[in-house]
Order: structure tokens, then C-alpha cells, then sequence
């Protein structure tokens, strides 16, 4: 009987630990985009002088995640973003790069946060529920095995 519990205690630490997120996948990107306003703009390779109001700045900042806001995977945090004199800010806006100048980012769709990014990755929120249930499994045999050995003992 003894064995038994010990046995169901190794098997569940080797369950938790087989189930721990141990590496980090990047996302992949087909373009260079910024967000403004809830929607994505691609960046372009054309440069723009006629610059009008700014219009907001990048919030967040990262080649690997996506998050919510102004968000970009090209611009780091604070690049600002202003209308272009004559085009809509529906087609296009203008993009201050790191030399000062302006580079066209044209609207594409609608910016949907994935569901992962505003809640946490739902592998790891997963593994997480059942390494919890894994634990507290354990913690209630490894509890009756010690009160066994006290009754044992006792008797």
C-alpha cells in the first residue's frame, strides 16, 4: 500500500513536470505595421514630406507578441504617427522613423487583439490549471500516506 502512494506521487511530479512550458515561440510577421486608432497600417517603402497633425504614437513595442493599443512590430515605444496632408487617414498615415523622416503606412483591416495577448497564452493558462490540480492532488496523498504512518504507528 505504502508503495502504491509513492508510486502515484512520482507518477503526478512526473505529469507536472512534463507539462511546464520551457520554451518561447516567436510570431512570425509577413509585414513591418504599426496600429493606430484600431486598425493596422503597413509600412511602405515611400517616404512623405507633406506631413500634418500628429495623430498619436506607439504604446507598445514588440517582435514577438501582440498586444493591444498602438502597437507596432517595426517602431519602438514613443515613434510618433501624423496625417498626411491631402490623404485621409483612412488610406494612410505617416510614420516618423529614426532619421527624422516620414514614411507612408498604409491601412490595411481592422487590429484584432488576439485573445492570447489580453488574457495570457491559453497553453500556459491550461497547463498552469491542471499543474495546480496536479499539486493539490498530491498535497491530499502525501497527506493521507503521513496519516497512515501516524495510525500505523499508533495502532
Amino acid at each position: 500500500m505504502k508503495s502504491n502512494h509513492f508510486l502515484s506521487i512520482a507518477i503526478l511530479l512526473v505529469l507536472f513536470l512534463s507539462l511546464y512550458p520551457v520554451k518561447t515561440m516567436a510570431t512570425s510577421w509577413a509585414y513591418s505595421f504599426v496600429v493606430w486608432d484600431g486598425y493596422v497600417y503597413v509600412i511602405s517603402d515611400e517616404y512623405v514630406t507633406e506631413i500634418g497633425d500628429e495623430i498619436g504614437r506607439v504604446t507598445r513595442y514588440s517582435d514577438m507578441k501582440q498586444y493591444s493599443g498602438n502597437f507596432s512590430n517595426a517602431y519602438k515605444k514613443g515613434t510618433k504617427y501624423y496625417s498626411i496632408e491631402g490623404i485621409s487617414t483612412e488610406q494612410a498615415i505617416a510614420v516618423e522613423d529614426s532619421n527624422g523622416q516620414y514614411i507612408k503606412a498604409y491601412r490595411q483591416d481592422e487590429y484584432k487583439v488576439p485573445l492570447s495577448s489580453s488574457f495570457g497564452d491559453p497553453q500556459v493558462m491550461m497547463n498552469t490549471i491542471v499543474l495546480l490540480g496536479l499539486g493539490l492532488l498530491s498535497f491530499i496523498l502525501i497527506g493521507k500516506v503521513i496519516k497512515n504512518n501516524r495510525g500505523k504507528r499508533n495502532g
